[in-house]
């Protein structure tokens, strides 16, 4: 069945009342080849409203945001062979393997004239297909050491950056989180997918009991539950309804994009419970907005978070640290909220969008020789 469209509203900027593109002046294709909204989606979101001030891009692809500035699949078959203006090719960044396949065959196949761009974010050998893959892009992007590691290919390393406009913190956090109506004075939440490799168990292990002890505080977990996942869910609804704990641990689903920044300004804490990441953009997230972070030292979050002053870090498998560290900032609130104020500071100083934009420009730029090869551009927090 087809997925449901879904539209998102920027915050922080408006980026044209007509939002599609002429293909014949499209410096760069940011490519967004899947129905559901992901963290790829997430990602692209973000950036190309801050990409656009450097260059002409838009997206292409199915189910995309009316802000978006796009181009349609028959407008590329149109002008696709016509370079923009100024360049001798168009770029055609991809993020997954149907991406970097039909950039390929738009290339290799009918003659279109593209460099190929991939920013991989995973931390584990790739398929021999992604490799076949990746061998034939004119440039790869890693968004973390990490996930730089697993290549065999030349890379950059670009950290992810988060909108600062978008993500900030509230005016008053206690009434922000007294309008949703659920109990207690503070939230602690955990955002993302509701799976076992996100840790969504885990954390409601851990808050079946703390929450008991802290009555001020009540559990949120806001992520998507996908038909796979439904026993998954059902499980973690049957122990929360054993512990008594229906009211205090609430688990909202997928909520609309432009709801969950707004969730991040009522919550005090944010815990990152996952088994594995790719890279995790909560951290940050919740950082810019004035949330102190608890998360296990997976994806990119040890580059992430400050240990001590924007947050605290523990070991995947380590749930009494998990645990301690949480139950640590429960019992003082006001070191939860100092903690938040300087990770909002961390956050615009060394992970803003911005500075993405510009390492990912970077890499644009060498491909147009507009810098000269073999100079490195510095990737935004390292």
């Amino acid at each position: 069945m087809r997925k449901a469209r879904f539209s998102v509203r920027y915050e922080s900027h408006r980026i044209m009342e007509n939002p599609v593109q002429d293909v014949r002046q499209v410096e760069v294709i940011a490519t967004n080849l899947k129905w559901r909204f992901s963290g790829v989606t997430s990602t692209i979101l973000a950036l190309l409203p801050v990409q656009a001030k450097r260059a002409r891009i838009a997206a292409l692809g199915p189910n995309l945001p009316r802000e978006w500035p796009r181009i349609t699949w028959s407008g590329l078959f149109r002008h696709g062979w016509r370079s923009p203006p100024g360049r001798a090719f168009r770029i055609w960044h991809a993020r997954r393997n149907i991406e970097m396949l039909a950039g390929l065959i738009l290339r290799a196949v009918l003659r279109m004239p593209l460099k190929l761009v991939f920013t991989s974010a995973a931390q584990r050998r790739h398929s021999s297909w992604t490799r076949f893959l990746l061998a034939r892009m004119d440039a790869v992007i890693a968004v973390s050491p990490e996930a730089a590691s697993h290549l065999d290919v030349p890379c950059e390393v670009v950290l992810h950056g988060v909108d600062t406009a978008r993500y900030r913190p509230a005016e008053d956090r206690d009434a922000q989180w007294a309008a949703t109506g659920l109990p207690g004075r503070y939230g602690i939440g955990v955002f993302g997918r509701v799976r076992a490799q996100k840790g969504t168990d885990r954390f409601v292990d851990v808050m079946c009991r703390l929450l008991p002890r802290y009555p001020d505080f009540t559990a949120v977990v806001v992520g998507a539950i996908t038909p796979d996942q439904r026993r998954f869910a059902d499980a973690l609804h049957a122990k929360i309804a054993a512990a008594g704990l229906d009211k205090r641990i609430v688990l909202l689903q997928e909520l609309p994009a432009d709801d969950v920044p707004a969730w991040l300004r009522r919550v005090t804490l944010v815990v990152g419970p996952q088994v594995w990441e790719g890279f995790g953009l909560v951290p940050l997230e919740a950082m810019a907005s004035g949330v102190a972070v608890v998360a296990t030292r997976v994806g990119a979050a040890r580059h992430l978070i400050a240990e001590g002053e924007t947050g605290y870090l523990v070991e995947p498998d380590d749930m009494a640290g998990l645990e301690a560290r949480i139950e640590s900032l429960m019992r003082d609130p006001a070191a939860a909220a100092a903690m938040g104020r300087r990770g909002r500071a961390h956050v615009v100083q060394r992970f803003s969008i911005e500075r993405e934009a510009v390492g990912i420009q970077g890499v644009y730029d060498r491909l147009w020789g507009a810098v000269p090869a073999g100079r490195q551009h510095s990737a935004p927090g390292l």
